[in-house]
């Protein structure tokens, strides 16, 4: 289980070098500067951009100021993506680093779902899971996972500080190949909802599956 427990820690503790730029028609009183940032794989751009929201805020006036949203070369950045799954849908054979275009207006309601609290993320990922666990277990799962979820108020905490709550040598790794059932099973339900994308790109998810149990 090495080259699993190698892949594991590639995944999980992997960045993307991101550079985000305000969009070019954005009313601003001065030129907004680029922000550059380390994009964790395996969070959500809407959990890890808030210093990215700020920056270009800085620049702008209120009224011209909505609801923040990302596109890469034209195509809109679903935020209920995990972030290495976006990268690795457009842009992996690109060099680095991942250009991101920041926009305050224009919504695209056709494309994104809205975003208005962070709890709204937890509830998206959790409902996921629960719909591949259904299919796969009839809920065993998912209920011994609720136990866990409920009582713990630090999911956004865990899933923006990856490094605090990274898989480690010993028992961590013992826990996480126990669920590897279910992992697995959540991997080819989901990866038959996308169109059958890369092992790596959906390793993200299942992932954060692990992150939410801890």
């Amino acid at each position: 289980m090495t080259d699993d427990k190698d892949v594991l820690r590639d995944v999980w503790f992997g960045r993307i070098p991101t550079c985000f730029t305000l969009y070019q028609d954005e009313i601003t009183e001065r030129e907004a500067e680029p922000y550059y940032l380390l994009l964790p794989r395996v969070s959500y751009l809407t959990l890890v951009t808030d210093k990215v929201k700020k920056h270009f805020q800085k620049v702008m006036r209120q009224e011209d100021i909505s609801e923040i949203w990302f596109e890469y070369e034209g195509t809109p950045l679903k935020w209920h993506y995990p972030i290495g799954l976006l990268f690795d849908l457009l842009a992996s054979s690109s060099a680095l680093p991942w250009n991101i275009t920041v926009h305050f207006k224009s919504f695209p309601e056709k494309d994104l779902l809205h975003c208005p609290s962070k709890d709204v993320i937890e509830a998206h990922f959790m409902s996921c899971v629960k719909e591949a666990d259904a299919l796969k277990h009839k809920s065993q799962v998912i209920n011994e996972m609720q136990k866990k979820i409920t009582s713990n108020s630090g999911w956004v905490y865990k899933m923006t500080d990856l490094t605090s709550f990274g898989p480690s040598i010993g028992n961590s790794w013992n826990i996480l190949q126990k669920k590897m059932d279910f992992v697995i099973s959540l991997l080819e339900y989901t990866r038959q909802q996308l169109n059958g994308l890369s092992f790596r790109s959906f390793f993200d998810l299942c992932l954060q599956m692990d992150n939410c149990i801890h």
